[in-house]
């Protein structure tokens, strides 16, 4: 059996994107090579980030909520220490993630992990996100280090991705963010800062499904849809009502442009996907010579943008995403952050993007 990052499977999965269109058969191809040597920068960067965030016992730490730690993280470390080809510290997070976080009725990991408590896993409820990354991380971690039991981990979890994660809903298939929580009768609640189609390339190709080529299709179809307010940004929380497709903003979260949805453009940019219509409003917002600093975040139903500017990381995704079109370097003036857990994370995000 061809290896899933063979040529053959590379050219099988682009062939079969084509039909979907050009958009989506470039993010397939924006795939992380699997193997790829680690770039200087990226290395320094992984570098900080364990010294800074990582406990000796594979457990990253969330600086900036109290200390908990979540399933995205636990991915997000995962798929830096395999770019980085760092083996050492890719088994410590591993052994930890599937020994505390393991559900027993399927291949999910539990979203979070709270010290201190009697019972530190309170919420057994997954996070599609650190799924998503940690199944790609393990698939491309296999192939690298020749150790089928990461492939077979990996594809364990993408499998159950499919299986219990995917919905049909008004026409499309849908990613929910977690098995429990975000379906009701009349409509469902994503988030659409969960749809990394790199990553979704990874998993197309190590687990071949056409799910995966219309969830793809189907998000990037609802990215071009969901955006709100002035600027016409995407929300970091979205409903899809089952009737007739009509988008919302979930009155259970602050209707904002901030945190999760800054992912979008960075996902979509990786992808190569840089002239889609988020990504301009993105750019659009973030050059707006009307703000003082790049705000944390916009209210996309009053407008009204944050008092306070953006962390380092977010920022870091701001210039890059201008950059791509031509904007000079830098644009607006920025005020001193604190570089926490999550802004240390777009920043190796997104220099793992750019190589």
């Amino acid at each position: 059996m061809p290896s899933p990052f063979s040529r053959r499977a590379l050219m099988v999965a682009l062939a079969t994107a084509s039909t979907a269109g050009a958009p989506l058969a470039g993010a397939l191809a924006a795939m992380p090579v699997p193997g790829a040597p680690p770039p200087a920068p990226l290395l320094e960067g992984w570098q900080r980030f364990r010294r800074a965030f990582l406990r000796p016992e594979g457990r990253v730490v969330d600086t900036g909520n109290q200390g908990v730690s979540h399933s995205e993280g636990q991915g997000w470390a995962l798929y830096c220490a395999e770019r980085c080809d760092d083996r050492v510290h890719f088994d410590r997070i591993w052994n930890w993630t599937r020994q505390v976080l393991s559900r027993p009725q399927d291949r999910l990991l539990a979203w979070r992990y709270m010290p201190g408590g009697i019972n530190p896993v309170p919420d057994r409820n997954n996070a599609a996100d650190g799924d998503l990354f940690i199944a790609a991380s393990l698939l491309l971690a296999g192939q690298r280090w020749g150790e089928a039991a990461y492939t077979d981990a990996g594809a364990a979890i993408a499998r159950d991705v499919l299986r219990l994660l995917l919905r049909e809903v008004a026409g499309g298939t849908v990613l929910l963010p977690a098995l429990d929580g975000f379906e009701a009768a009349d409509h469902v609640v994503l988030n659409p800062s969960y749809y990394a189609f790199p990553i979704l390339g990874v998993l197309a190709r190590a687990v071949p499904d056409p799910a995966w080529l219309r969830l793809a299709q189907d998000g990037l179809a609802l990215l071009r849809r969901a955006r709100f307010g002035r600027w016409s940004l995407p929300p970091d929380w979205l409903s899809l009502r089952r009737a007739d497709g009509a988008l919302g903003l979930p009155p259970r979260w602050p209707g904002r442009f901030s945190y999760d949805a800054v992912r979008i453009p960075l996902y979509l940019c990786w992808a190569g996907l840089e002239d889609e219509a988020p990504v301009q409003a993105a750019r659009q917002f973030w050059a707006d010579p009307a703000h003082a600093y790049p705000p944390a975040w916009v209210d996309l139903l009053s407008n009204r943008t944050a008092p306070y500017p953006a962390s380092p990381g977010m920022q870091e995704i701001g210039r890059w995403v201008r950059e791509l079109a031509g904007y000079p370097p830098g644009g607006i003036s920025t005020m001193p952050r604190q570089d926490d857990y999550y802004s240390n994370v777009l920043k190796i995000l997104t220099m793992s993007a750019k190589t």
